[in-house]
């Protein structure tokens, strides 16, 4: 059995370095492939059952992987929707078979990185075919409570590059300085006027206008004024909501808001410091200040000054761009500044890298032996971070595969050598008997 068992050894020898040479061909080849995840190989020996005096060569067997969670070098790019992960997880994707499937049947394929662009329908796509999948966001950003264990939440990311989009005002703080003497006894009682441009939700710039009218007593300082809304948008003439201000003027807490009470068409919120009106086209909130806190409305010693009034919403816009941030929120960005977010694209995470089969174009599926796929938020638990204007280059370091491919040559040679010196001694034996 020894020489025998020793020609099959050389054979299987053989063998199993033609399999490395396959991964380090492999490798090398990818070396300038974005998302390439080095393959190797590692050999385990195999044993026979031996007898006393005697041992037969079992070989040698070939076990190949590829290490798909190694991170390549970031490098950044100039398009927005170039993605990669920064740190452990895939981005989830899917082929074109599932774009047209129904939801929850769709393939699920996995990729730490991509080039993504829209095609002529809207999706996000590499140029290998594969498609960006998250999870839809409603008209406020939000995506609700998906399911993380199954891919049956996710869509592709399609996008109407063509859309125009308004963005209603919801919020508007005031900022406003009220002359105190103007609520002292025998003042002029002055009214004060401060028109404030609002959005409403077809993106028209309409108007509300502020009435700021002290309480004048017939002696000391009554520290209160009311404050009443019109709104350009109907009837300018009519008061859509009334509320009246009383000011603090302790030492301690002087200028600052004591109470505010809600009139006609308000509502007002102590813990929150918002007084809640209803514009002609939707609700809004007021900023005004809580009681007893530093508050953007003020009455001190001081003229009537809008100090900081602000208020979100924009007019309709074009869409110019789309962009990822590192939480995984893909946005719509308008010419206008305003930003919509359109998906969340999720991290998706499990036990065995190792254990996912490639199935090409940097991407790979789910088995057994890695276990089952989690989807976090970027940046949660053990996921990394998404990051927009970038690419994972490959994980191959060419100086470390040429090693290999040496080495492995050698090993060949080597292995070749008992083949070639079993035959010989089989020639030998051959010639004894002749």
């Amino acid at each position: 059995m020894g020489i025998s068992s020793s020609l099959n050894a050389g054979v299987m020898g053989l063998a199993v370095n033609a399999v490395k040479l396959g991964t380090i061909s492999d490798n090398i080849a990818n070396s300038q492939t974005y998302g390439y995840k080095r393959a190797d190989t590692l050999f385990a020996d195999m044993v026979l059952a031996q007898t006393k005096g005697d041992y037969s060569a079992g070989g040698v067997r070939a076990v190949t992987y590829r290490d798909a969670s190694a991170q390549g070098p970031l490098i950044g790019t100039t398009n927005s929707t170039d993605i990669a992960i920064d740190g452990r997880g895939m981005l989830p994707v899917t082929d074109l078979g599932g774009v047209n499937a129904n939801n929850g049947d769709r393939s699920l394929m996995l990729t730490s990185t991509g080039s993504f662009n829209t095609d002529d329908q809207g999706y996000l796509r590499t140029l290998s075919g594969l498609y960006l999948m998250g999870w839809p966001a409603d008209v406020n950003g939000d995506v609700g409570a998906p399911p993380r264990d199954s891919s049956a939440g996710l869509e592709p990311v399609r996008v109407n590059l063509n859309q125009n989009a308004a963005s209603p005002t919801q919020n508007i703080q005031l900022g406003v300085n009220l002359p105190a003497t103007q609520t002292e006894a025998g003042s002029a009682g002055t009214v004060y006027d401060l028109p404030v441009e609002y959005f409403d939700t077809l993106g028209r710039s309409q108007s509300l206008n502020f009435e700021f009218s002290p309480t004048v007593p017939a002696t000391g300082a009554s520290n209160e004024w009311t404050v009443n809304v019109y709104d350009d948008a109907g009837d300018p003439a009519v008061s859509i909501a009334t509320f009246t201000v009383t000011f603090d003027d302790s030492v301690s807490g002087g200028g600052n808001i004591a109470s505010v009470t809600a009139g006609a068409g308000a509502t007002y919120d102590a813990g929150t410091g918002r007084v809640g009106i209803a514009t002609a086209g939707a609700p809004m909130e007021i900023f005004v200040g809580s009681a007893g806190e530093p508050s953007p409305l003020t009455q001190l010693s001081a003229n009537f000054a809008p100090l900081s009034v602000t208020k979100d919403g924009s007019q309709i816009g074009n869409l110019s761009s789309l962009e990822i941030d590192e939480g995984g929120f893909l946005q719509a960005v308008y010419d206008t500044g305003f930003r919509r977010t359109l998906y969340q694209i999720p991290v998706a995470d499990v036990p065995n890298f190792a254990g996912l089969n490639a199935v090409g174009n940097s991407s790979y599926v789910v088995t057994p032996s890695s276990g089952d796929v989690y989807f976090w938020d970027a940046g949660d638990g053990p996921a990394g971070f998404t990051n927009g204007y970038s690419l994972a280059e490959s994980t191959t370091d060419i100086a470390s595969e040429l090693t290999d491919l040496i080495q492995t040559q050698r090993a060949y040679s080597s292995n070749a050598k008992i083949i070639q010196t079993v035959d010989e001694m089989l020639q030998e034996t051959t010639d004894i008997i002749r």
